[in-house]
């Protein structure tokens, strides 16, 4: 399948084949060889490792918030959301992402060409859809609440990747949403 935007088109084709053989330890040609390009197309689209590694974290991102739509459309209670939004982002087949979202953080903060505006978008994207899914619920949250949520699921995704103990997060995830359900108003 493929669209009238070929950036669009290179970067789905990356994302396959980085889902399937992962990032590390491969260069700029050796993906673009997997994925029947060339390294001067991923170049020309991305401009550097550090922009195709932004590109791929921005899109698993975008996608993660599309997941949290549906989730919003089928789950009824904030603590159902939240449950079941931890369970997609901390799934095995998701570790790869997880640890080039980390990847993303240090090249922009080391302001690695290719990452503009990535950090300063980092948590506001994810507050701005929380907002308008939590009105479009009708659920009281506001965005102290979601940075809180945010935080707390990326810091145990760290936790994941440094211990790999899953088990032990999730644990710890399903303390914070009883924790978080305590402070609701009956």
């Amino acid at each position: 399948m493929t669209s009238q935007d070929p950036k669009a088109d290179l970067l789905a084709r990356v994302l396959d084949d980085v889902q399937a053989f992962g990032l590390v330890d491969r260069s700029m040609r050796d993906i673009a060889t997997s994925i029947g390009s060339s390294h001067r197309m991923l170049n020309y689209h991305f401009g550097s490792p550090a922009g195709l590694v932004t590109a791929i974290v921005r899109e698993v991102e975008f996608q993660q918030r599309q997941t949290l739509r549906s989730l919003t459309n089928r789950a009824g209670t904030s603590s159902e959301i939240m449950r079941a939004m931890w369970l997609s982002v901390s799934a095995p087949e998701m570790m790869g992402f997880v640890r080039l979202f980390f990847e993303a953080v240090v090249l922009a903060a080391q302001r690695r060409p290719g990452t503009d505006g990535f950090l300063e978008s980092l948590t506001d994207t994810w507050l701005d859809d929380g907002s308008q899914l939590a009105t479009t619920k009708a659920i009281p949250a506001d965005r102290t609440d979601l940075r809180l949520g945010v935080a707390v699921m990326r810091g145990l995704l760290l936790d994941v990747i440094a211990t790999g103990n899953s088990d032990a997060a999730t644990a710890s995830f399903e303390r914070f949403v009883e924790m978080w359900e305590q402070t609701r108003p009956t």
